[in-house]
């Protein structure tokens, strides 16, 4: 039966004048093309000028989602996320991220120019709550659409954690209106729910289907309360994920449940294709983990002549026997997990979850193709 839990882990504002701020970039840019700067640099300027332009605030990022968006709601007493050896590579020490360091949310904040938004949770228990002009991330690991195996908060919950701040007024509508940005990352959690209830794959299809159109009502949620732009992940090829792969020592990656990853999402894209036209504006965009994901795990293998580098399905932060898992002790307090010697020579962190290595292959492989869709 461990099978079926491979996805469970998965648990004062800064205001610019906007005028002024167009006329600087204007001119700086102006200037770089005289003088045939870096098309690079001109182009990390240009995206600056788009993202203020006409809003006079910094973006804002509100996350929903599982673990591969968790940055640390989920509760220390819980949460493998907050023990040895997460966290290891940033920030140094668990910090609540399933990984050695960052993840998912971290690279979308860093592409809009912000700092990864506050943990809601982290964010509530203060007792002096901080700013949170970048946002709000609502995520935790091991939810999903509907509820699962975890007790902690599904999507629908997340939203209404968000609703509540607007009726609290630490946002206004006209914040969200002008510059907010959501990003939404579930549903490995709901197949692996309704695997461990089921027993089997059977009726998986219309599954797929209810998971899709609970995921649009609260899409169309996110979209009443204000927020112009909302980008939704695909489904990971989960049949990539370690602990899948482990069944053929890592060689190859299991077909079936990619089928299930490709179904999910040709059903996702011809949703979000639908409230884009009730709309009239790509308010919805698509972030295509199952094609960085591939991408990411075609370039590893591509350097496996590296003799530190290993399977690209392999993890690096295991147990040292099936009873155990990454980040486990005994009763004794002795580690029962072992730590390959180069984590940022992985995809993989632990059986399901990307190190930090790995979200920067699959974020460079987004920066070309999904997320230039955000402008």
């Amino acid at each position: 039966m461990k099978l079926f839990f491979f996805f469970l882990i998965r648990c004062s504002s800064i205001t610019l004048l906007a005028s002024s701020l167009d006329i600087v970039l204007y001119i700086y840019i102006s200037f770089l093309v005289a003088f045939d700067f870096m098309a690079e640099t001109r182009a990390v300027l240009l995206k600056e000028l788009l993202k203020h332009q006409g809003h006079g605030s910094l973006k804002k990022l509100f996350v929903f989602g599982d673990s591969y968006a968790d940055t640390g709601n989920c509760k220390k007493s819980v949460s493998g996320s907050w023990k040895p050896p997460y966290g290891i590579t940033f920030p140094g020490k668990p910090a609540g991220r399933f990984s050695d360091g960052r993840v998912l949310t971290d690279y979308v904040a860093s592409y809009l120019g912000i700092e990864s938004p506050i943990a809601n949770y982290n964010w509530r228990k203060s007792v002096k709550r901080p700013q949170a002009m970048n946002g709000m991330n609502f995520a935790y690991g091991g939810t999903g659409v509907f509820n699962t195996l975890v007790n902690e908060p599904n999507m629908t919950t997340q939203v209404k954690f968000f609703q509540q701040l607007l009726e609290e007024k630490i946002y206004s509508r006209q914040d969200l209106i002008n510059s907010s940005i959501a990003l939404v990352s579930l549903a490995g959690n709901d197949y692996g729910t309704y695997v461990f209830q089921n027993g089997n794959l059977q009726d998986l299809p219309t599954f797929t289907k209810s998971i899709i159109s609970q995921l649009v009502v609260n899409l169309k949620s996110i979209q009443n309360l204000g927020v112009q732009k909302i980008v939704v992940t695909a489904m990971e090829p989960m049949g990539c994920l370690p602990r899948l792969a482990v069944f053929s020592s890592y060689k190859n990656c299991n077909e079936s449940w990619n089928s299930v990853s490709m179904f999910h999402n040709q059903i996702l894209q011809q949703e979000l294709q639908n409230l884009n036209n009730a709309s009239n504006n790509s308010v919805f965009v698509t972030l295509d983990l199952y094609s960085a994901f591939m991408s990411a795990l075609k370039r590893q293998a591509n350097n496996s002549g590296n003799s530190e580098v290993r399977s690209s399905l392999e993890p690096c932060c295991v147990g040292v026997s099936d009873k155990y898992s990454c980040g486990s002790v005994d009763e004794k307090g002795e580690k029962k997990y072992k730590v390959c010697k180069s984590p940022e020579l992985s995809m993989y962190w632990d059986n399901i979850h990307p190190t930090q290595s790995g979200w920067n292959a699959v974020f460079s492989a987004l920066k070309s193709s999904s997320l230039p869709k955000l402008y």
